[in-house]
């Protein structure tokens, strides 16, 4: 099995010309406190401000929807649902069927996309790209690009690996839209071998498939996530702003094993620790594998480990990753990500919210952008689209457009 990435030629230096992915309308039904929204923001800034509780993070998980994936809450269909009032949802009354629609300007020509409840059971959402149903989400890669931060990663590198993962394959999914369907298909295989390993008749030769469909994908995951840092590093060392030069690595297992040896041997490896585990997996009901991989950061290759920094920080740390990737995004495939940025002045100072500006300004990102005080944003007047939010209605303040 060939784990080589396939990635377009480079455009030089992520030129201010290069085309840009940008939301010009989005269109909301029954989602959480909207029972309906249309605005039409222009590219550039797109700032939201409004008291907690508005909605504004809300209008933020609705454009995320629009990428692979669950959004940047990862929450399930009927908690995104608007309910008619709190009587309802207190006697399980059936929740609203939500859609999110929107229409992008991209360097091919306009592009709709929308995304809401499907009719079949579950959680898979109903998703059309120009008018077509799309074959799964995964297809929402090859379109659509977004990176958000929201204030729960303010704790990513204090907190559980799950959301570091999380983290670094979204960055992953812009570059690799066929690494959603690996981790599924991963994921699928290891659920399937731990039923089978804990039935009374194992079936040998279907665990023996599912092992080795698991190498294979855990093989191209694990590479995948490895280029990805090693290209992040050298987008970070051309940064010439005043946000930290993090370190970086993706860890685990399977991870360091390919950066020292063939990927076929690691595959061969990996097959052979699964075949010999089985008894002791049946009992723990899990196992070893690229679902427990890590990412490790430091704030420079001289400062703390990112879980020692302080909060600001660690967020600096984060905001660093995700410009170094808008970079990559426009040297790669001439298109820069969606920023979405929930409550991103909390933590920083004045200077490194100026830098913070001035870095996507020369980006050239479309970035929603969200905060309860508006002089916050006091610099992107005359550059910025100001809306404010209150309990689920939006109104555009002229005075700023």
């Amino acid at each position: 099995m060939s784990t080589a990435l396939f990635y377009p030629a480079q455009t030089p230096n992520g030129s201010p010309s290069a085309p840009r992915l940008s939301v010009s309308r989005v269109t909301l039904s029954n989602f959480r406190c909207y029972a309906a929204l249309r605005i039409e923001p222009a590219p550039g800034f797109v700032v939201l401000t409004g008291a907690n509780g508005a909605g504004k993070t809300n209008l933020l998980e609705a454009l995320s929807l629009l990428s692979p994936g669950r959004g940047l809450r990862n929450a399930r269909h009927a908690d995104i649902s608007r309910r008619e009032d709190t009587r309802t949802a207190e006697i399980g009354g059936a929740p609203n069927r939500w859609s999110v629609a929107a229409e992008f300007a991209t360097q091919h020509g306009p592009l709709s996309v929308s995304v809401g409840w499907a009719e079949t059971n579950g959680e898979r959402r109903a998703v059309r790209i120009d008018g077509e149903p799309a074959r799964s989400q995964a297809a929402l890669a090859e379109h659509v690009s977004m990176v958000w931060l929201t204030p729960a990663m303010d704790r990513l590198f204090v907190d559980s690996p799950a959301g570091r993962r999380r983290f670094l394959d979204r960055l992953v999914f812009a570059f690799d839209p066929a690494h959603a369907g690996r981790l599924q298909a991963y994921d699928k295989a290891r659920r399937e071998r731990i039923r089978i390993l804990r039935d009374e008749h194992l079936d040998d030769t279907w665990l023996s498939a599912l092992e080795r469909n698991m190498a294979e994908r855990a093989i191209a995951i694990a590479a995948a996530r490895l280029d990805l840092v090693e290209r992040l590093k050298r987008s970070l060392h051309e940064e010439t702003g005043t946000f930290p030069k993090p370190e970086i690595a993706a860890r685990g297992d399977i991870e360091n094993l390919l950066e020292t040896h063939p990927a076929l041997e690691v595959e061969g490896r990996y097959l052979e620790a699964l075949s010999k585990a089985r008894t002791r997996d049946g009992e723990s009901g899990t196992c070893d594998g690229v679902h427990r991989s890590d990412l490790f950061a430091k704030l420079s290759a001289n400062g703390p480990q990112a879980e020692q920094a302080s909060t600001g920080e660690q967020k600096a740390i984060l905001i660093s990753l995700i410009l170094a990737h808008g970079r990559m995004l426009v040297r790669l495939w001439g298109r820069v990500p969606v920023l979405l940025l929930d409550e991103i002045a909390a933590h920083l100072d004045r200077a490194r919210r100026a830098a913070l500006f001035d870095a996507i300004s020369e980006l050239g990102a479309q970035t929603w952008i969200t905060g309860t005080d508006e002089s916050l944003f006091s610099p992107l007047v005359g550059r910025a689209q100001f809306y404010t939010i209150t309990k689920g209605q939006i109104s555009q303040k002229a005075n700023h457009a």
